[in-house]
């Protein structure tokens, strides 16, 4: 399994912000891909229903899960290949170290996945002895320096060119340089020597077809194809949920997919492997293992509530778009899957309570709906764990929120109730206010536990007259024309 760090959510938030580096770099990104996708969408020649049609495409492949599966299953081993169906992932692990074991591998190759972040697959290869590099750039550059990815399609976004020029200078043994086609080349030259000697070849999946038994790659670099035909052995890990049921499903799926994740019409290298290399066949592993991964999924898969969050394809659409993603970054979510896919994947594989704040950290604003390919209603499932960790659920194992919090929330509930009580605190809070505002009415900063509001901020000071007041003074002046 990998790192889980979401306790850290607040602090890792707070070092987000201050990195100024970093807050250029969301900047730029949300500027581009953000406002792109959605110039994208709006010029599609089918109009924005496209986006629901792959909605649809989406839950019924997910309502007929294990039928579409079996199918895909079949299909590869009439083909040669091997399936393994991973309850976790553990098992998901211990299969892909059986296989490099079995197959005498001492160097693997990898394509961009964030399946394989998810099940910690690297460090378990790794402690076996086995050189495991990551091929895409990005990856690649990150790995190199020890760190995590922060966006999934810009892993590295929280680089400079001069860090880059440094690590690689360090690294690779080239002469200093932030000229980034010459940093490029010198990453192509090594990669190139790692794909030649590489025993295997790991990649995701980024959705399969059970129509056809194959599963489909995308790439921008070419770096997941050669991953995949260059070494005599293949693994390619997907999510139980990335399958459809036919091709045709998949031109409508990628189309949107590339506009959601960099507003592009097509990915530059798109695959599809359904199975080990034929005798006829130029390129190709002697071996291709398809591990499927449960993981949690199943109980998400049963759960009305959140099954819709298994329509998600990856494509980083909301990440572009979302206030809070692009003010702290990827790591402060602590766990691969970050902005809002992340806030309701995590809390849903890791533990509600343990990934709480990330699911109270969004700001509900919609942004993320709007933005997503297939329109999912990602605010509505923040609500619904927010809701749990309020009131607990036993089925997802939340306690609810502490007594202090329950009362709180118990005498606000009253107070709104009550018309002449809710006047009253109302003319208090403002009293108060007044008290406390400085010489511009501002209040800089308020006491006890309301004083992470003015942490980062000044609040105006509350009004002498609530709207109510004012508006009765008005009915009492005028009537009910105001013009």
């Amino acid at each position: 399994m990998a790192e889980i760090a979401c306790e850290r959510y607040k602090d890792m938030a707070a070092t987000g912000i201050a990195d100024p580096v970093l807050q250029r770099a969301l900047i730029n990104l949300q500027h581009r891909f953000g406002r792109g996708t959605a110039e994208a969408y709006r010029n599609l020649p089918e109009g924005p229903e496209l986006r629901f049609q792959a909605k649809a495409i989406r839950q019924h492949a997910i309502d007929h899960l294990d039928l579409l599966l079996e199918r895909l299953a079949d299909k590869i081993e009439a083909r040669g290949g091997h399936v393994f169906f991973a309850e976790d992932a553990e098992a998901a692990v211990t299969y892909c170290q059986k296989v490099a074991d079995r197959r005498g591998v001492k160097r693997i190759v990898k394509g961009k996945s964030m399946v394989t972040e998810e099940i910690g697959l690297n460090p378990a290869l790794m402690a076996d002895g086995i050189e495991v590099t990551e091929t895409d750039l990005g990856e690649y550059i990150v790995q190199l320096a020890g760190d995590h990815p922060s966006h999934i399609i810009a892993p590295a976004i929280h680089k400079t060119r001069k860090e880059i020029g440094r690590l690689f200078a360090d690294k690779l043994g080239i002469p200093y340089t932030e000229d980034p086609p010459t940093l490029t080349r010198a990453a192509r030259k090594a990669l190139r020597e790692k794909f030649m000697a590489a025993d295997m070849g790991i990649t995701g999946c980024n959705l399969a077809c059970a129509q056809t038994g194959h599963i489909t790659t995308l790439s921008n670099e070419g770096n997941i194809r050669m991953a995949a035909t260059l070494p005599k052995t293949h693994i390619a890990v997907m999510g139980m949920e990335r399958v459809a049921a036919r091709l045709s499903d998949h031109a409508i799926l990628f189309r949107l997919l590339a506009m959601g994740a960099a507003a592009q019409q097509m990915a530059g290298y798109v695959s599809y492997i359904g199975g080990p290399a034929g005798p006829d066949s130029l390129d190709g592993p002697e071996e291709f293992h398809l591990v499927i991964l449960d993981n949690g999924r199943s109980r998400i898969l049963a759960d009305p509530e959140f099954r819709e969050m298994l329509q998600c394809i990856r494509c980083a659409a909301c990440l572009n778009v979302c206030p809070v993603y692009g003010e702290i970054g990827g790591h402060a979510y602590g766990y691969p899957y970050s902005g809002p896919v992340g806030a309701v994947v995590t809390p849903l594989l890791v533990g509600v309570n343990r990934a709480k704040d990330l699911c109270q950290g969004e700001t509900l604003c919609g942004a993320c709906r709007d933005a997503c390919p297939v329109a999912i209603d990602i605010p509505r499932m923040l609500l619904a764990l927010r809701a749990k960790l309020a009131v607990g659920d036993d089925r997802w194992n939340v306690a609810p929120a502490g007594p202090a919090e329950r009362a709180v929330y118990r005498i606000w509930s009253r107070l709104i109730g009550n018309r002449r009580a809710y006047d009253l605190c109302l003319r208090a809070a403002g009293a108060g206010g007044r008290l406390l505002a400085g010489k511009d009415g501002m209040l800089g900063r308020l006491p006890g536990p309301l004083s992470g509001w003015t942490r980062s901020r000044n609040l105006p000071s509350p009004a002498a007259k609530s709207f109510m007041q004012r508006w009765k003074e008005m009915e009492g002046e005028g009537g009910s024309n105001h013009d």
